[in-house]
């Protein structure tokens, strides 16, 4: 009897279905989170025959992470089927807003993103070293970035395009209180802690959905440099990250992160939001330690260097469209836009077929229907079927047994303002209120030398949202300012 051979994406993911897209309900719409349709649709434009947006300056390293604790009562995915079990991986680290060339200790968010390659595919987390973001709607992402790099008559940074954008999304808040606290410029790749940041699932053996967050907890502690030192290392040495972290693993200090997991039962969601007010696939707020605490998983290591960075780290390609079985999406704004904008990234910046390249390609097979497009370089599967369906029974078929279960959808289609109702403001204040007193005189002077140039107006629109936070907040700013914190919003 002839063997079946499993349909996959290029990533190496199977295919539980190749005739029916995801829609909200038999009729449609079609949803954006098909990444498979997305997929199929965007190579098929490429078939016919550049730097980072963001994320531009990285480093990166392979290692192993290994299950230390037993969580298959909430996923199938094979990689945690059991303790002890290991599975190759890559962890890309990067600044978010600078140019190839920029400094590694410029106050900026730090990309963590980490491709794990199992034996279903390739899983990519492709976070940061924050639990949240500056947004919740992926509608204001080329907004927002355009913020972050250069005006465009001077062609300098500018801060006040920054501080406008976000005086007027308070969501911003909790975020720009992460942003310019001692957190905002790390001690090298090693001393920090990662997150995937958005809400994911679980799915396990029977096919019950849990919503989940990932953490990647520094088993080196937490390390962070002054102002000071981060200034005086952007002139003395901008690779001051990069060379850290190849000089520990090249003298087999290899770091290592605690994976951990929040884990929220799919029924929890709604009432849980009652309680608190917060939407649990809001990527600007936490969940609290309190309601979900952390759960470990297992232990990641990185152990090898890349041998060469442009093949290895600068075409590396990360997307949170690659999940596998057992892991899903969730309705997070913002995740749904990356689903779809990373990928079409990728193929714009490395090429239609990028998915083949050593470093992205799976190290488990992999059968598709993709053909052809530029620089195709692994035989385009030879004289095989480019179609499907077909009769031959040798080619790769769909896998229904990959099925998730449906994900829950209520509302009509719209356009939500994604400020009413919200609460930007209790998660940041609780944030501040839990630093140091000297962690909030730094954070507040950070804050007021970032905002010396900008113009009052936005300068008070801004304060404003701090004293919402917490009154203490925008009164030390204010002060710092040498301006008086006018009225309330």
């Amino acid at each position: 009897m002839t063997t079946r051979t499993t349909l996959t994406t290029a990533s190496g993911i199977p295919v539980p279905d190749n005739q029916n897209s995801v829609t909200a309900g038999p009729r449609g719409p079609v949803l954006l989170q098909d990444f498979h349709l997305i997929e199929k649709l965007q190579h098929f434009n490429r078939e016919r025959t550049p730097e980072r947006v963001v994320h531009a300056k990285g480093s990166a390293a392979y290692g192993t992470f290994t299950v230390t604790e037993d969580i298959t009562r909430y996923t199938r995915a094979k990689l945690f089927e059991q303790v002890g079990k290991q599975t190759s991986v890559l962890l890309r680290f990067s600044t978010v807003g600078g140019e190839k060339g920029s400094a590694d200790t410029e106050r900026d968010p730090r990309g963590f993103a980490v491709k794990f390659y199992t034996e279903e595919g390739n899983w990519d987390v492709a976070g940061n070293n924050t639990p949240v973001f500056f947004i919740k709607d992926p509608s204001k992402f080329p907004d927002f970035i355009h913020t972050q790099k250069r005006h465009p008559q001077t062609n300098l940074k500018s801060p006040t395009m920054m501080w406008d954008f976000w005086s007027l999304s308070p969501e911003a808040l909790h975020q720009i209180t992460t942003l310019f606290s001692d957190r905002g410029t790390p001690d090298g790749y090693r001393f920090m802690h990662g997150f995937g940041s958005h809400t994911f699932s679980f799915i396990n053996a029977d096919n019950e959905r849990f919503w989940v967050k990932f953490h990647f907890r520094s088993m080196q502690g937490i390390k962070n440099l002054s102002v000071a030192d981060a200034v005086r290392l952007a002139g003395e040495d901008p690779d001051y990250a990069q060379r850290d972290l190849f000089n520990a693993i090249e003298a087999q200090d290899f770091p290592k992160w605690r994976l951990c997991v929040q884990v929220m039962p799919e029924v929890e969601a709604e009432t849980w939001s009652r309680k608190t007010g917060w939407n649990p696939f809001d990527i600007t707020k936490v969940w609290p330690y309190k309601d979900y605490p952390l759960i470990e998983v297992g232990v990641l290591e990185l152990n090898r260097n890349p041998q060469n960075y442009f093949a290895e780290v600068e075409q590396a390609a990360f997307s949170p469209a690659n999940v596998v079985p057992g892991i899903g999406f969730s309705p997070d704004k913002m995740l749904q836009g990356r689903i779809f904008a990373y990928h079409d990234a990728h193929l714009y910046r490395v090429g239609t077929n990028y998915q083949q390249l050593p470093v992205n390609r799976p190290q488990c097979p992999y059968h598709t229907y993709q053909r052809d497009g530029s620089m195709r370089f692994d035989g385009n599967f030879g004289a095989a079927p480019n179609y499907e369906p077909n009769s031959i029974v040798s080619t790769p078929k769909q896998a229904p047994q990959y099925k998730e279960p449906p994900l829950k959808i209520s509302g009509d289609a719209d356009r939500y303002d994604h400020a009413e109702g919200d609460d930007p403001y209790t998660q940041a204040g609780n944030l501040f209120r839990l630093m140091k007193a000297d962690e909030q005189d730094r954070l507040t002077s950070n804050i007021a030398g970032a905002m010396r140039s900008v113009p009052m107006s936005i300068v008070q629109r801004q304060l404003a949202h701090f004293a919402k936070a917490d009154p203490r907040y925008g009164a030390a700013i204010a002060a710092k300012l040498g301006v008086q914190l006018a009225g309330a919003l």
